[in-house]
């Protein structure tokens, strides 16, 4: 390249990296003056920075850091312990019995490995969920039902429903023009983000935390029963949704034989009322089965006998079961359910 001299261009970089030993900074000669940096000075016509040569690091000297120091601090902890308020906790007292630390120990393991009820803490006023035990130490699950995303392909009409006496029903459609309507994601799992956000934004019953493709759902109150709550899937157009409680899948296209049936009814009757979106399940379960009402209603009294009661659809008062006629009375609207 014509005017390209690199013996010049390593000449001018010598030149431009070489210290002046004249003035004030060793670089240019400029002025100083006092740096950002403890013990440091600045220059202010390049801005060059060197050690101030009056400095003095007002800092001790490094703590000898060894076995013999450790040593010493560990046995200084112990006795803050022994000595302290802490000395009754976890298992420091002594007067403790081998089983009262053994059982101290399998807590502390509960307690920092088995929290329950993840959430999202920007979005919800949620407090932390108490921890249950067993008799055995073992952790109770809080997570009481769940609903599983199986497919991604909804086309319209899929509906949820958390049903409980006392407190009615809520909706949740495929719609995202409702107040408590979802959309459909990319993915199986960002639908069930979607369902999971709009349930803990509109729920008075559950909340729900998202694991992969299915919502798992736990009481907001602790003086709600699990088996009084209700959870339906309502998807005429395919099975890309399901709901379950109990280890159970609630999908009348599942039903195989009466033994299945029988179990949904027990799992129904845990509670001993039979609600709305529970009475469309049984039904659409038995016109699978080819079940009539005289079959099921033996089936109800074989499992909870004739107190087993029906909330009405109109009243949403109990109506009461009358085994002759294979079906349920209301006497506060005077109806049959």
């Amino acid at each position: 390249m014509a005017g390209f001299n690199p013996r010049r261009g390593r000449r001018e970089a010598a030149d431009n990296l070489a210290v002046n030993e004249e003035g004030d900074c060793p670089r240019c000669g400029g002025d100083a003056q006092p740096s950002t940096m403890t013990g440091y000075l600045s220059c202010i016509k390049c801005g060059y920075e060197w050690v101030a040569p009056n400095h003095v690091d007002a800092q001790a000297g490094p703590t000898r850091d060894d076995h013999h120091y450790n040593s010493g601090l560990i046995d200084q902890f112990k006795q803050d312990l022994q000595s302290g308020e802490l000395r009754d906790m976890l298992g420091i007292d002594k007067g403790l019995s081998g089983e009262q630390e053994a059982s101290l120990q399998r807590l502390e393991d509960k307690w920092m490995s088995g929290m329950q009820g993840q959430f999202n803490a920007a979005a919800e006023e949620r407090k932390p969920l108490m921890i249950s035990f067993d008799d055995e130490d073992n952790i109770v699950s809080t997570r009481i039902a769940a609903f599983h995303i199986l497919t991604n392909d909804f086309d319209g009409g899929e509906e949820l429903r958390l049903e409980y006496p006392g407190y009615g029903t809520e909706f949740y459609a495929y719609n995202e023009t409702s107040p408590t309507g979802w959309r459909r994601g990319r993915t199986k799992e960002d639908t069930a983000r979607s369902i999971t956000n709009t349930i803990n934004r509109h729920s008075r019953l559950v909340y729900a935390n998202l694991e992969g493709s299915s919502i798992h759902l736990e009481l907001r109150d602790d003086s709600l029963k699990s088996s009084a709550l209700v959870v339906f899937a309502d998807d005429p157009g395919g099975q890309d949704i399901v709901a379950e409680k109990g280890g159970v899948r609630l999908d009348y296209r599942e039903i195989q034989v009466i033994d299945d049936y029988r179990s949904v009814v027990e799992l129904v009757l845990e509670d001993g009322i039979i609600s709305p979106s529970e009475d469309q399940l049984l039904w659409a379960m038995r016109q699978q089965l080819g079940i009539d009402d005289h079959h099921h209603v033996s089936i109800v009294l074989q499992i909870f006998g004739d107190e087993a009661q029906k909330e009405c659809t109109k009243c949403s008062g109990m109506a009461q079961l009358y085994p002759e006629h294979a079906a349920w009375f209301c006497h506060q609207c005077e109806s049959w359910c």
